[in-house]
């Protein structure tokens, strides 16, 4: 076999493992070795902690759907963390009358981690919920996320983010959908063969006496206080019972921006975590490289791909590989001209999707070589 031919199939064989190998491997595992997470009614005190920057306009309908929760009368306070907001905040929360609602303002603009890292420890519910103020909580989800605490092995629970699609959304929404569903799938394997490397960011909990401080440019602190969490012996489960709902990106540029962040966030995880990497340190080592970190080399491995079935395209096998590669992102071509106009296609949203997360990963690792490593964020529409 030429070089081509073996770096052919061994970058096809790598994006087989990154994209199926792995959630089919770890989906197996789940149910062969499934741990089983006791769910009991849960006693105890809850704390809430909303993080956030010039959010006036969603606090109120963010704090109904909280106490709207079945169990709302265990929670004894909502902290609202304003990162160096210039809005309606304060008049907002001074309006809304529930004595059990905290605003706690930092002058300084500083980021989420260091909101987190003054907030947390302020807490005095025994449970903490962090949760972002775009997305509304099903009534359930805060009781869902809290039974799983009757187990004393779960020290991180994760809700799920659900996407209301409508007929109407875009290809890239759909996409969106597609992909979130997929990542599910696999974060669901996860908790059920060891621990997930992360929670939702949108929606989860934690013990309070597990949290650690974490540094304050984390692009993913909703990777890195539910990892801290497992060094310390605890799992991370994934209660997909807890929803918090959220309307899909609309447009291919604005779910890039937020996937950049988030790549590059993975790409941080290797330059602040770097025992993470270590198989003895890290206790759930092959999900966290699999599913964390080995997309970040998905892009390579698709030029590799490429290139080497260009110079094998003289045969009839390889040609016919190369003519469906050329056909695939095409396809993904034809779904962004389409998105641009709007219109779609059935199913061109995920490859539309694919690609464009590729192309994302690239300049999000470019990102991570200048250090553009940015805590703070912009309000999102």
């Amino acid at each position: 076999m030429s070089w081509s031919a073996s770096l052919l199939w061994l970058s096809i064989a790598g994006l087989a493992y990154i994209y199926a190998g792995y959630p089919l491997l770890v989906g197996l595992l789940g149910k062969l070795r499934r741990r089983t997470v006791t769910r009991e009614p849960w006693v105890g005190t809850l704390s809430v902690v909303i993080a956030g920057y010039n959010e006036a306009k969603r606090l109120t309908a963010k704090l109904d759907s909280v106490f709207a929760s079945t169990i709302a009368d265990r929670i004894v306070e909502v902290l609202i963390g304003s990162d160096g907001s210039d809005d309606d905040t304060r008049e907002v929360l001074a309006r809304y009358g529930d004595p059990r609602v905290r605003l706690v303002h930092f002058d300084m603009r500083r980021g989420k981690p260091a909101v987190l890292n003054d907030l947390v420890p302020q807490c005095q519910g025994e449970t903490v919920i962090l949760t972002d103020a775009r997305q509304q909580l099903d009534s359930e989800g805060v009781a869902r996320l809290c039974a799983r605490f009757s187990d004393p092995t779960v020290g991180v629970v994760s809700g799920e983010l659900m996407f209301r699609c409508s007929a109407d959304d875009t290809a890239a929404a759909k996409g969106m959908g597609a992909y979130w569903t997929y990542e599910e799938l696999i974060r669901k394997s996860e908790a059920s063969f060891r621990s997930v490397p992360g929670a939702t960011g949108a929606f989860y909990a934690i013990r309070r006496q597990l949290f650690r401080a974490v540094p304050e440019n984390t692009l993913l602190d909703d990777v890195v206080i539910p990892m801290q969490a497992v060094e310390q012996g605890y799992r991370c489960v994934l209660e997909d019972g807890a929803i918090a709902w959220d309307a899909p990106s609309q447009s291919t540029r604005q779910e890039s921006i937020r996937k950049r962040r988030t790549i590059a966030g993975c790409a941080q995880l290797i330059v602040n975590q770097p025992r993470w990497l270590l198989p003895w340190r890290n206790p759930i080592w092959w999900e966290f490289i699999s599913h964390k970190l080995l997309r970040l080399v998905s892009p390579l491995l698709l030029v590799i791909a490429l290139s080497a079935n260009v110079a094998l395209a003289t045969t009839p096998v390889y040609r016919a590989l190369l003519i469906a590669q050329i056909a695939f992102y095409g396809a993904a071509l034809l779904a962004w001209g389409l998105s641009q106009i709007g219109r779609r296609l059935p199913l061109l949203g995920t490859v539309l999707m694919f690609v464009s997360l590729n192309v994302t990963t690239v300049l999000a690792l470019w990102d991570a070589i200048r250090g553009r490593f940015r805590a703070t964020w912009q309000r999102s529409a």
